[in-house]
Order: C-alpha cells, then sequence, then structure tokens
C-alpha cells in the first residue's frame, strides 16, 4: 500500500523564538514498506524542549534537524503495513520518526509497547525518557537520601511533575517546586505530591527558596537553568548535588547567558554539579517501567498530559510548550479523518 502523509521540515534555522516561517508543511506519497521495514501509523507525536537546540546548526548529543527535511521525535503509532516477520500489521510501537503522519520504520528501531499495563501515549511519556529521566536524575545523577530537601524547577512539567513523586518514594523529608501561576502551584500541591510551591511569577525567586528551605537544600534538579540555578546554588547545603537536565529559560536566546553570580559558592559548599543526558541511563529503563507501570496500576503515580489534537497543530504544540503552557506531557493526538 501506499500512503499520502503531510509532515513538518525546517527550512531556515531560527534566530530567537522560532517563527512559522522557519517552517514547511508538506504532503509526500509513501511506498510500501522494504523488507524488514513496518508502516506506522502515527497516532501521538512527542514535542520536547530538546527539539529547540535542534533547530540550531551546532553539535550536540544529538544531530540538528536538517534543513527542508521531515523532522523527527518520538511518536507512538499504529503498524498499517509490515514486511517485517516480527512485527505483524496492528502491532502498537514507539519509534522516532514523529512530526509526520505515517513513518517508513527499520523493524530495528521500532519498540513492541505492552499495551495492556499502560496507554499508548504513556510510553512519549512516564513510562518513555521522560520519566525516566526524572527516575535517573534522582537516582544515579544527584541521589536522593533520606531526609534531603530537593528542590525541582519546571515542575508542573512533564519530568518535574513525576520528579517530585520519585523524591518522596526516595525518603525526601521536603520538596519544594516552582511552576507559572497559582493554577499550576496549586495542582503541584493537591496531585503532584510537593510540599512547598513557589510561583517564579510572582518574583524574588532566591527569597521565595530561602523562605521555603531554611534549613537549605540537598538535591537540586534543574530544568530551567539561569536565574533558578543561581537561586539554588545560593540555598544549597555542603555537599548538595544538582542535577543539571535543562535549561529552558535560554533556549531561545540569541546570545549567551551570564553564568550564575553564586557558582563560586559551589567551591566552598563542595556542591557537585552534574550534566546528564537520559541517553546514559538507558540501563535503568526496565527498571524504572517495572516500577513505575506498578504506581500508575494502583494510582499512587499521578500523571498529567496536555494534549493539541491534529498533525497541523504539532508546530502550535511546540511553541506553547517552550512558552510554558503545558502541565505534564505536551502531546499532540492524531486524527486520521482529518
Amino acid at each position: 500500500m501506499t500512503v499520502s502523509s503531510r509532515e513538518w521540515r525546517l527550512i531556515a534555522r531560527p534566530i530567537g523564538e522560532p517563527k512559522p516561517a522557519d517552517f514547511e508543511f508538506a504532503t509526500v506519497t509513501l511506498p510500501e514498506p522494504a523488507p524488514g521495514q513496518v508502516l506506522v501509523r502515527n497516532d501521538w507525536l512527542s514535542v520536547d524542549p530538546y527539539m529547540r537546540g535542534r533547530m540550531n546548526d551546532v553539535e550536540s548529543y544529538i544531530p540538528p534537524f536538517g534543513l527542508g527535511e521531515a523532522m523527527t521525535g518520538g511518536a507512538v503509532g499504529t503498524v498499517v503495513a509490515s514486511a517485517a516477520e516480527t512485527i505483524p500489521v496492528g502491532t502498537v510501537v514507539s519509534h522516532f520518526y514523529g512530526w509526520r503522519e505515517y513513518a517508513l520504520v527499520d523493524a530495528s528501531g521500532a519498540q513492541v509497547l505492552n499495551t495492556e499495563i499502560a496507554s499508548p501515549q504513556s510510553y512519549l511519556g512516564v513510562l518513555g525518557t521522560t520519566g525516566l529521566t526524572a527516575y535517573a536524575g534522582l537516582t544515579e545523577v544527584a541521589p536522593v537520601r533520606e531526609g534531603d530537601v530537593v528542590f525541582i524547577s519546571g515542575a508542573a512539567g512533564a519530568v518535574g511533575s513525576v520528579a517530585g513523586q520519585i523524591a518522596k518514594r526516595l525518603g525526601a523529608s521536603k520538596v519544594i517546586g516552582s511552576a507559572g501561576g497559582p493554577e499550576k502551584t496549586a495542582r503541584l500541591l493537591g496531585e503532584f505530591g510537593y510540599d512547598v510551591a513557589i510561583d517564579y511569577r510572582k518574583g524574588d525567586l532566591a527569597g521565595q527558596l530561602a523562605a521555603a528551605a531554611p534549613e537549605g537544600i540537598d538535591v537540586y534538579f534543574d530544568n530551567v537553568g539561569g536565574d533558578h540555578l543561581d537561586a539554588a546554588l545560593a540555598t544549597m547545603n555542603l555537599r548538595g548535588r544538582i542535577a543539571l537536565c535543562g535549561a529552558i529559560s535560554v533556549y531561545n536566546d540569541t546570545e549567551l547567558p551570564p553564568g550564575p553570580r553564586h557558582l563560586v559558592l559551589a567551591i566552598g559548599k563542595r556542591i557537585n554539579l552534574l550534566g546528564m543526558n537520559v541517553t546514559d541511563h538507558l540501563h535503568q529503563a526496565p527498571e524504572w517501567i517495572g516500577k513505575a507501570a506498578g504506581w500508575l496500576a494502583d494510582g499512587s503515580l499521578r500523571t498529567e498530559e496536555t494534549v493539541v489534537d491534529g498533525i497541523d497543530q504539532t508546530l502550535e504544540a511546540f511553541t506553547a510548550l517552550m512558552n510554558g503552557a503545558n502541565t505534564g506531557k505536551m502531546l499532540v493526538r492524531l486524527s486520521h479523518s482529518e
């Protein structure tokens, strides 16, 4: 079978915040799968902050998007044609050919999903690299110990909303989260297990954090960078641990931001700041999925999804994500009757 498929392409490197003119929405025709391939009808697409870095032509842990080529990212879909013995038609798989309606995928690049333990889209969020990032960050990169005070920025986001709950399970005595606006901070307290919620939009982040943690903080999980990292450094206890996971506050900056003013404190306090990338922790995935699936089943792990409908809305979903419009995982749901 051949299918017509719409896809998003990057056609210009963004300067600052990406603009619609930097992208193209194109239609292509896909052939029958070659031997060892499957044709996947994408049902769910993931948009993530790291994708902003891939729009720049710079060397990184993952290649930049090619100009004029279909963009890529996490996706979950259903196999509609197969030339791979191990993956029959009807199988639900995850793969890395998002930003499009249909994808030809080598069998080696498609992961068969167990949809009996969780919804398909969970594998793009809590059961995927999003949840694994939170788990690895708090167990291997900046390990939480019994009685620790933990601070997490971007706490209402896909990683942060899970990280707070993990920190509590690991024995943290207090978990503090920052988010933007009263609705999100209320959900940190009411749904995601945080003990204290800071609304960074109120200003004086450093003062709010100091008031929330008069005893200091032992672990900081950084999704934001900028003023959040600076405030954390000022509040860290001796031999504190910081997982440098993301810095969404500066991804659209056109110039390098100034370094944290309080970085020198890391010397006297003997703070460990360690950058992390989830690809270094894939060995923990089976352990994490086993635990998380059980917690999801018994209702003790709360997750949230912000869903945008339609392949044509993928760019808008990404822009909304970068502007903090999501709670939990930002997803695009595809309807094939469009």
